[in-house]
């Protein structure tokens, strides 16, 4: 943590701390893609041509999670990560790669919790969960980060607010855990062979590599 545990008034605070800086190394390898958050990784796979992913044991197409067809078409084909935030977690997001936000919108006026009970309860929860995407480009490639708001208020906070991102610079904080969904288009990203969910990663660690 950046501060002790004392100086921390409210539990609010103390969710969304920082942490003292050189906590988090990040992977120096330029063609490196790295994790934005501390997870579990639950998932990763291809993105198949109308298939749906599975996220928190429901499927959903990645069109119903980016808002349109349009919007899904270029990850059709292409691979996915889904990188889930417990409320034990340190929930600052950073960016996965050195890049530039092509574009950046939000999805959805409310949340439903992101656990057992919503799941069970709630009318497919990450389709009507507040989201907000932003896709970022380097060296001609594109990915997605889609940011999944948990429980009943829209709680995910932007603090980077510049066109250009640098590999684990912060993004933007959870007030609650949640998911990171990450896509990348067709033949753009190769995974660590080292990975093998579900696993724990955290920020700045190796996810894969830009081909």
């Amino acid at each position: 943590m950046e501060k002790s545990l004392k100086n921390y008034k409210t539990l609010q605070q103390l969710f969304v701390r920082r942490l003292k800086a050189g906590t988090r190394p990040v992977d120096a390898d330029e063609h490196a893609i790295v994790s934005p958050v501390d997870a579990i990784i639950e998932e990763m796979g291809t993105i198949q041509e109308n298939s749906e992913i599975i996220v928190k044991g429901k499927p959903y197409s990645i069109a119903e999670m980016l808002g349109s067809a349009e919007a899904a078409q270029p990850y059709v084909n292409g691979f996915f990560f889904i990188l889930y935030l417990s409320p034990s977690h340190y929930h600052r997001i950073h960016s996965p790669i050195s890049g530039v936000i092509e574009k950046q919108w939000s999805l959805g006026r409310k949340s439903y919790p992101v656990n057992r009970l919503g799941l069970k309860y709630g009318r497919r929860p990450l389709e009507k969960n507040y989201r907000l995407i932003t896709e970022v480009t380097a060296g001609g490639k594109r990915m997605a980060i889609v940011k999944i708001g948990a429980m009943f208020v829209n709680s995910i906070e932007l603090t980077h607010k510049e066109e250009r991102l640098v590999k684990g610079e912060e993004m933007a904080y959870f007030s609650f855990g949640s998911t990171v969904v990450l896509l990348f288009e067709q033949g753009s990203f190769a995974p660590d062979p080292r990975i093998h969910p579900p696993m724990p990663i955290k920020v700045g660690e190796r996810l894969g590599y830009w081909c």
